[in-house]
């Protein structure tokens, strides 16, 4: 154990009140990820040059796009960690659900959950469905950030017990120092993917190919997730929990093989267009 442990910052969960109603961190985290993500999906629509001088779409396109994929992961994010993480829970106390201010969103339940907005936005504004995708991909590791933010600002998903200078204690983790691991997946998941995507986008100039985005956004965050479970805390009473291998790892490699599918996919296309 290291001879001072760095203490958890005494964060208040919520960062103002109006009256009766208390804003938390939590909920501003996701809505500067979800604006900023906004904003950037229109820089990338309204970028010709990232689209060999043809965008699939106005930019405002995005403005539609946010709401739809906003009750995606929102939707999806909670259904989902109610049902793959905490199902005896929630079914015991229903009446927790709504209450996303105390934390508890799954990322795969989020991802499943704008995949579905994205085919339904596509098919109601008659938009390629994959160069739609590939916006929101390129957008997502922001809002990813700032979702792994708001893990550490609530105290949750702590890492194992660590002797490394920057270990922590939680509340509610024990008296040991842990792996900030809330931190190491915001610059996994969140500002490493968004760079490599970036360059993709950027410097390959991939958009049109359509799904190449999606693709190494599936496989990027498969990676990064996979690498952060070897320093997060796992859920001990889930079924997946089988030695090293966590459900963060098992829910992860199947988006492994659908990122690696889908960016040959995209390169076939392309090689007989």
């Amino acid at each position: 154990m290291p001879l001072f442990a760095i203490p958890f910052p005494a964060l208040d969960p919520i960062a103002f009140e109006l009256g009766p109603v208390a804003v938390h961190w939590y909920g501003l985290a996701y809505m500067f990820g979800l604006l900023f993500g906004w904003l950037y999906a229109r820089s990338l629509i309204s970028n010709p040059a990232l689209w060999n001088g043809e965008p699939f779409a106005r930019k405002d396109l995005a403005d539609d796009l946010l709401l739809w994929t906003t009750l995606g992961v929102v939707l999806g994010g909670r259904l989902g960690y109610v049902l793959f993480y905490e199902p005896g829970h929630f079914f015991a106390n229903p009446q927790d659900i709504p209450k996303l201010w105390n934390g508890g969103m799954s990322f795969h339940g989020g991802l499943a959950g704008v995949c579905l907005a994205v085919w339904l936005f596509a098919r109601a504004k008659g938009k390629p469905m994959l160069s739609i995708a590939d916006v929101a991909c390129a957008s997502a590791p922001i809002g990813l950030f700032f979702g792994r933010l708001a893990n550490f600002v609530n105290g949750e998903l702590w890492g194992h017990p660590s002797s490394v200078p920057w270990a922590m204690v939680f509340p509610g983790g024990g008296p040991e120092p842990r792996h900030p691991s809330q931190l190491y997946e915001a610059g996994l998941e969140g500002l490493a993917l968004f760079l490599l995507i970036r360059y993709f986008t950027h410097v390959k100039k991939v958009l049109p190919m359509p799904g190449y985005a999606s693709g190494l956004f599936f496989g990027g965050y498969a990676v990064a997730r996979i690498v952060s479970e070897f320093f997060r805390e796992p859920d001990f009473d889930h079924a997946f929990s089988l030695g090293w291998l966590t459900p963060g790892m098992v829910y992860s490699l199947p988006m492994l093989a659908i990122g690696a599918f889908v960016i040959w996919r995209a390169r076939q296309r392309a090689a007989t267009a």
